[in-house]
């Protein structure tokens, strides 16, 4: 294959937000996507991004896409946080996810942050092994918590 991997552009979106529904049907949740491409497009690549995307493309078509953003922790200061890496199911196991996952390490390090976190399904065996190659520490103890605000039932 000869993808390369490129920050994203406004012009993406839709095929960004088709790789955000096909993750949700993957993770048995596609009821849970409440963003739009509209706003996809307003708050990652408008006047004040909250985001920052890399994709990965082959000949006009997105076949992955990675999403990050600065967190901040007490302990560690700015890191950065994968909220996802999503490669199309025709096109795994092609090196995709590996470039995305290395381009984001990258503009980790280039921003000098000390690390970059992110969650893992624990059924999700093949991005767990993924991962562990990279020496990542996959910490079973921390359970995740989410409160939807009230105006978003």
């Amino acid at each position: 294959m000869n993808f390369i991997i490129r920050p994203g552009t406004p012009t993406d979106i839709p095929q960004v937000f088709g790789l955000i529904k096909e993750l949700a049907l993957f993770e048995k949740a596609p009821d849970e996507v409440i963003n739009t491409p509209e706003a996809l497009l307003e708050h990652g690549l408008g006047e004040n991004p909250l985001y920052t995307l890399f994709v990965a493309e082959e000949e006009n078509r997105i076949l992955g896409m990675a999403l990050c953003y600065i967190r901040y922790s007490t302990w560690k200061g700015p890191c950065l946080y994968l909220e996802d890496i999503i490669v199309s199911e025709p096109y795994r196991g092609k090196g995709i996810g590996k470039a995305l996952f290395e381009a984001v390490m990258a503009d980790a390090s280039l921003k000098g942050f000390p690390q970059v976190n992110w969650q893992v399904l624990d059924w999700n065996e093949p991005a767990i092994g993924f991962y562990r190659k990279y020496g990542a520490n996959v910490d079973p103890q921390w359970l995740n918590a989410s409160l939807r605000t009230p105006h978003h039932p």
